[in-house]
């Protein structure tokens, strides 16, 4: 479900279209955008406090078989959200599960790995290595 609510809205939206087709279905909740509190802990293992609040949007779905499906992505794209939601309906059929995940999941993870690479080489670029003179001893 990570993966589905990290993806890109258009690149998931793509590898919906080449996949396998996925059932009817009827959307139990939402798509519905709201606020969610993100926690943070200070220094990892502190006491929780409240870091901010960040938009998202949720929706649950029940397929033609009768699975459920939820997903809860951040932002307020409505579509993702349903993508989402079907694609976590339609996983959890074993009969489709290995050609979901070829065609859609084992593609998106791939992507992210690049979009993580590249955005780990831009970092890379602008480190800057500090030294002092008591190294220089």
């Amino acid at each position: 479900m990570g993966l589905l609510a990290r993806a890109v809205p258009g690149e998931l939206a793509a590898h919906l279209e080449t996949a396998p087709a996925l059932p009817d279905f009827v959307v139990l909740r939402g798509p519905q955008t709201g606020l969610v509190m993100l926690r943070g802990r200070a220094g990892g293992g502190g006491a929780p406090f409240n870091l901010g609040e960040m938009t998202a949007t949720r929706a649950s779905v029940r397929d033609a078989t009768g699975r459920i499906g939820h997903a809860t992505v951040a932002g307020r794209d409505a579509a993702h959200a349903l993508a989402a939601a079907r694609l976590d309906a339609a996983l959890q059929d074993p009969a489709r599960h290995a050609a979901l995940k070829a065609t859609v999941l084992d593609r998106l993870a791939v992507s992210e790995t690049q979009r993580h690479a590249a955005g780990a080489r831009r970092a890379a670029a602008t480190r800057v290595d500090f030294f002092t003179l008591a190294t220089q001893r």
